[in-house]
């Protein structure tokens, strides 16, 4: 059983340092598993019927048993419907972030069909997914300017959407300069995103530091936090 396997592979001392780490989550459900564990056995179970139970049988109770399923289904060709079945139930930042489908070129236009309907959720960290996944994805070589327009609409109280706008356009500016700068110029962004955007910018080793000169003038006040 796939809840035995976890809970041999706890350790308390981890329990606590990773439950520190995500506020949002009940340390009741945290069993304190590594990643590289959890990643094994992920691996172990590629392709068996216990895998194939284990991801029908949401939700889960463990935090450790929603990054197993997070990254079982990045071992999958990128599957919306599984994915779309899992994303109501991810409570935190750290499962959110390891759930990181493989995506191809074919299926870049699913994908961002399925972005536009995550940034619109009621659901936090499916928004937050949502603008990791066009952070991923469409800022290359499939980059259009309104992608950027598409997450400074998103209005959230959620410390951890905020977050990853700031990420998103923090990693904007240092791939599209100048298509995101006018976001910080014009004040487009709330101030705490705003200044939290130009401080991950000027933490970024992908820009120069001329460019992190002129970011800082452009910071509200101290008290603009997320």
């Amino acid at each position: 059983m796939i809840q035995e396997k976890l809970f041999a592979l706890s350790e308390q001392t981890y329990k606590e340092f990773s439950s520190a780490l995500m506020p949002t989550v009940d340390p009741a459900r945290v069993l304190g598993v590594r990643v590289p564990h959890l990643r094994r056995l992920a691996k172990t179970l590629r392709g068996t019927a216990e895998e194939k139970r284990f991801l029908a049988s949401l939700p889960h109770t463990y935090h450790e048993e929603n990054m197993l399923h997070a990254l079982l289904l990045n071992e999958f060709k990128v599957d919306f419907d599984k994915i779309n079945r899992f994303l109501p139930f991810v409570d935190n930042w750290a499962v959110c972030d390891s759930l990181r489908p493989r995506i191809s070129e074919e299926d870049k236009d699913a994908l961002l069909t399925q972005i536009g309907r995550w940034l619109g959720s009621v659901h936090p960290y499916t928004v937050r997914f949502g603008i990791e996944m066009l952070m991923l994805h469409f800022l290359g070589e499939d980059f259009d300017e309104c992608y950027l327009s598409w997450v400074a609409s998103v209005k959230s109280e959620e410390y951890y959407v905020n977050m990853m706008i700031a990420w998103f356009f923090a990693t904007a500016l240092t791939v599209r300069y100048e298509d995101a700068l006018p976001y910080l110029t014009e004040k487009k962004l709330s101030p705490g995103i705003h200044n939290k955007t130009i401080q991950k910018a000027v933490e970024s080793l992908q820009i120069p530091n001329e460019r992190k000169d002129d970011l800082k003038t452009l910071k509200m006040g101290r008290k603009e936090t997320l």
